[in-house]
């Protein structure tokens, strides 16, 4: 006979992914154990069984999940745009956000998805695929001197994910610079270049002592 679902079963099923992406961001996946996991979630091992199968299948879900739902947000920022610059500017906000929020599922992302089987570590890595190609997307349609051709597309493309991804090594969000700012110093830098920021500059306050 088949073992029914509790009424609270997707409660208890997310709060086991909250409690395993704190354990395994600070100690890593190898040095945590299903015990500790199951400690972390105040549930015995057993219990834990019946919402995952294994530790691998909570690291594979804490990683579909932050990415499908990074991709709906993504999604649903762009909805009803249709300026190129106002769309990569919301895309790059969004996203900035998002890594803002979720440095921890940045971090396991980061260092953990390669203890994924080959099959799992693909799903992962097809869905991040998704998120680059809306990326490209609105950078083509920015492009309106077609200096994107399709051998630069990818290379310009990651230039930009380059700037915002992994920001949780070194962006604190609670800082004096807000992640929208930063989102927007991001976009501004890309499309404009430092040096001609520079450049500018230099030629105002010479002609301001001439």
């Amino acid at each position: 006979m088949a073992r029914t679902r509790s009424e609270n079963y997707d409660d208890i099923r997310q709060s086991i992914l909250t409690g395993a992406v704190n354990l395994i961001s600070r100690q890593g996946y190898t040095r945590t154990t299903v015990a500790e996991l199951a400690d972390a979630c105040k549930l015995s091992r057993g219990a834990l069984y019946h919402y995952f199968d294994s530790k691998e299948a909570i690291l594979f879900a804490i990683l579909d999940t932050h990415v499908r739902d990074l991709i709906a947000r993504l999604d649903t920022s762009l909805l009803g745009i249709s300026d190129p610059y106002l769309k990569f500017q919301r895309a790059v906000r969004t996203i900035v956000e998002i890594n803002a929020k979720s440095p921890k599922e940045q971090r396991i992302l980061l260092y953990d998805i390669k203890f994924l089987s080959k099959t799992e570590q693909k799903a992962i890595y097809d869905l991040e695929r998704r998120i680059v190609d809306k990326m490209a997307e609105c950078l083509v349609h920015l492009d309106r001197k077609h200096n994107i051709t399709a051998r630069t597309r990818k290379v310009y493309t990651m230039l930009v994910f380059g700037m915002i991804n992994y920001t949780f090594t070194w962006f604190d969000p609670k800082g004096e610079v807000s992640p929208a700012e930063f989102a927007d110093m991001a976009v501004q830098l890309f499309l404009n270049g430092l040096h001609s920021k520079l450049a500018t500059t230099s030629s105002s306050e010479n002609r301001k002592s001439a």
